[in-house]
């Protein structure tokens, strides 16, 4: 089976921003993995593809999940944060990604 075509551009906007926290963080000590925020309607092998493109590295698998966006108040009118996708992109054993930019 040969791996899916996708258009450049459209994987280049495909991973929104990474996640730091400290729950990304445990995730990727302990399971070698990274997450991302992506776009609303981005599918498994786009992210898959993206990752790969971007940061030169062999991807091992992907999970993606839905974050509803939550009721807040401002001032007296009732507002909402956007909803967010997150992917957990695994990569395979040996592989690294390196996203702090060589800050130590």
């Amino acid at each position: 089976m040969s791996a899916p075509k996708f258009d450049e551009g459209r994987l280049m906007q495909v991973l929104v921003a990474p996640i730091v926290s400290e729950k990304a963080t445990m995730v990727a000590e302990k399971a070698n993995a990274v997450a991302f925020k992506v776009l609303q309607n981005a599918t498994k092998p786009e992210i898959k593809a993206a990752v790969e493109l971007l940061f030169k590295v062999e991807v091992q698998g992907v999970s993606v999940l839905n974050t509803k966006g939550k009721q807040k108040r401002f001032g007296k009118t009732m507002g909402r944060r956007d909803n967010v996708r997150k992917a957990y992109v695994t990569l395979k054993p040996g592989q690294e990604l390196d996203l702090t930019g060589g800050a130590a």
